[in-house]
């Protein structure tokens, strides 16, 4: 159990994140721009209001250096974007430079150039996640919830994850080990009774083998 006070949160399983990847229809610009938004924050781990308030010139789109400016508590951070997601957000500069008719200065925007309102993400995470059928409280908060737990999974450093969520203080970040050690706890189990059954298996063709050659 976590501590007193603490939620372990819900996250999203690979298949899950898969789904919710594949509602939006990316021969829309809207539909690129949505695809886009969910996996920058499945990648990165920013908050929903990082995410729309994160400028072009926050990303160098050569390096994949991201410089998250005045995140919560007025503290900057700088992230790392992969070499495929960085190709996704180039592509999609270009577009919506067309689609808009000039460059916006925000990188997820209206057809008209505006910053898009958080209102709209939160409903857009939410239908997308029931269209893909999972059933579980999606938000925009749950892609950050996953992005920390997928990362603590992979890296097994906590401290690394707290550096990329942001937060001030370890115990905050120490959440995201509840969920691995409760995954732990099933995977140990589970093997221990699959070595139970392997074992007994041995044991049972071992005795049904030595009365076969008594008989015999």
């Amino acid at each position: 159990m976590a501590g007193r006070g603490f939620k372990i949160p819900e996250v999203l399983t690979r298949e899950e994140q898969e789904a919710l990847l594949r509602q939006p229809n990316p021969r829309y610009p809207t539909g690129e721009r949505n695809r886009l938004l969910l996996r920058v924050m499945l990648d990165t781990g920013l908050r929903l209001s990082e995410a729309i308030n994160l400028r072009w010139r926050d990303l160098d789109l050569l390096t994949g250096r991201l410089h998250v400016k005045q995140g919560k508590g007025a503290k900057d951070r700088v992230l790392w974007v992969g070499d495929e997601l960085l190709e996704l957000l180039r592509k999609w500069r270009e577009r919506q430079a067309k689609v808009v008719g000039w460059a916006p200065e925000h990188v997820f925007t209206t057809l008209d150039g505006k910053p898009l309102q958080a209102r709209y993400v939160q409903y857009m995470v939410k239908r997308y996640a029931q269209r893909a059928g999972i059933t579980k409280n999606v938000h925009p908060h749950t892609l950050r919830h996953t992005f920390a737990t997928d990362l603590l999974r992979e890296t097994r450093n906590i401290r690394l994850v707290q550096k990329a969520l942001g937060h001030a203080n370890l115990a905050t970040t120490q959440i995201y080990t509840h969920i691995v050690d409760e995954e732990l706890e099933a995977a140990l189990k589970s093997f221990r009774e699959t070595a139970r059954i392997t074992i007994n298996k041995r044991s049972t063709g071992r005795k049904e083998a030595l009365v076969v050659a008594m008989v015999g």
